[in-house]
């Protein structure tokens, strides 16, 4: 079993020192042991919050309503909650009050599974009331007493089992999965960024293809539907031997631990079910998916509230992985370059290649290794790619007379357009010469 943490340690002691009991309380404990060195380190205490505050001289408030004050200690947060029994949670998220109790059982039963319900000090040992050593033995996530009570408290507690659940490698329990699945309507009552603070951890976790738990246990069709109908969704294509969500799940399992990565293989293919057209033949397709899932996926991830950069790479990469060259031009290869940005292509590598390791074998990777070294050729030659690597900018097209707008804006990619295909015209003196000769184009188009 991993030590407590000196800071932990400090902050019992000083604890039982006045007449108070302490316990580090909850993860740290399971992470303990199972050997895992914890994040965070909780304490629980009969002290009630105004008695912890007058024990330590640096404290902040962090939830008095709910009985949490946290030390701070070498420059390192402890929250300590005093024993407790939770009132009502009428928003199945928070109680609305909390009573103090003296008991530490009291306040071990109110917690979301019995892996999280246990206790421990040096001086008294471990405290295990609900047999979370014997689920942690049997890799098992249990609630704590009666499922539908704390899943009804807390509605987040259901991707919270799916989450340890993955990042575990543990199953759930069946009462508390049939639990999850009676109250899986509940999760709408819970903010989307705590959802998706959940989704990101499972899809990051050593277990990606658990996600697909949500879907079992009713939760995806109240975070994604999207993903949903890709389930059983029959291809028609000989490229492919598995469905839609199948081949997804491939694909996640078959991607690195990158948040990016895996959100555009969880929705690289979600466009598929609105997309699928049957030929004559009978064999299916799905022209354009990749550009319907971009729009798709950007729903989903503003629906989530992710930030705008996650939601740009993501979108990039989904509307990118059919990407493939079979006969290279160099203006198309730069432009794709442009198009991907440069700090992207890994990304985008690895979902290509995902996607393949998903399909029917034999697995072809050689237009993307082909791809992939014509782009490091290009790269290694430092031309210019973008507007901005152009030997000129807005201010001298002002300087030329060209005001801000639209116009300005056409003319730069128009000079781009011209300098990928000849990087040697990427001179001050001869852009300019360009701008008037675009300047007199435009004028003349105006006039028609």
């Amino acid at each position: 079993m991993v030590e407590i943490d000196l800071g932990a340690k400090k902050i019992i002691d000083r604890l039982y020192s006045k007449g108070f009991e302490g316990y580090v309380v909850g993860g740290c404990v399971r992470d303990m042991l199972l050997k895992k060195t914890p994040k965070d380190w909780d304490i629980t205490t009969d002290a009630q919050p105004e008695q912890i505050k007058l024990l330590f001289t640096d404290t902040i408030d962090t939830g008095l309503k709910h009985g949490t004050v946290t030390v701070v200690i070498n420059g390192n947060n402890y929250e300590i909650t005093t024993y407790r029994i939770d009132g009502i949670y009428s928003d199945n998220r928070r109680p609305d009050k909390v009573i103090y109790t003296t008991s530490l059982e009291n306040d071990l039963s109110r917690r979301d599974f019995t892996i999280n319900a246990m206790a421990y000090n040096i001086k008294q040992g471990l405290v295990d009331p609900f047999n979370g050593v014997t689920d942690l033995k049997n890799k098992n996530i249990k609630a704590v007493g009666d499922p539908n009570k704390r899943l009804q408290e807390d509605a987040l507690r259901m991707m919270r089992a799916v989450r340890f659940s993955a990042q575990l490698g543990f199953s759930i329990e069946k009462e508390t999965e049939q639990g999850i699945y009676v109250n899986s309507n509940l999760i709408k009552n819970i903010s989307m960024e705590r959802v998706r603070d959940e989704l990101v951890k499972i899809l990051t976790s050593d277990n990606p293809v658990f996600v697909s738990k949500l879907s079992i246990l009713g939760l995806m069709e109240n975070i994604i539907p999207e993903i949903n109908r890709c389930i059983g969704f029959n291809q028609r294509n000989p490229h492919h031997f598995k469905d839609v969500f199948e081949h997804t799940m491939i694909v996640l399992e078959n991607t690195s631990n990158n948040k990016i990565i895996r959100l555009a293989a969880l929705l690289h293919d979600v466009a598929k079910p609105v997309t699928f057209t049957l030929d004559k033949r009978g064999i299916g397709h799905f022209y354009g998916h990749h550009i319907e899932g971009q729009l798709i996926s950007e729903s989903i991830l503003k629906r989530l509230k992710f930030d705008n950069e996650t939601i740009e790479k993501v979108c990039i990469l989904v509307r990118e992985h059919m990407s493939r060259f079979s006969k290279f031009n160099e203006k198309s290869v730069k432009k794709f370059i442009n198009r991907v940005g440069v700090t992207n292509l890994e990304d985008l590598y690895e979902l290509q290649i995902a996607d393949i390791k998903g399909s029917s074998p034999p697995h072809d990777f050689i237009k993307v290794m082909e791809l992939r070294t014509r782009i490091e050729r290009i790269l290694n030659k430092k031309e210019p790619l973008t507007i901005k690597d152009l030997d000129i900018n807005g201010y001298d097209l002002i300087d030329a007379g060209i005001k801000p707008g639209a116009i300005m804006g056409r003319i730069l990619n128009s000079l781009l357009d011209k300098v990928l295909e000849n990087p040697e015209l990427n001179k001050k003196e001869q852009l300019l010469i360009l701008v008037k000769k675009e300047v007199n184009t435009q004028i003349k188009q105006q006039q028609c």
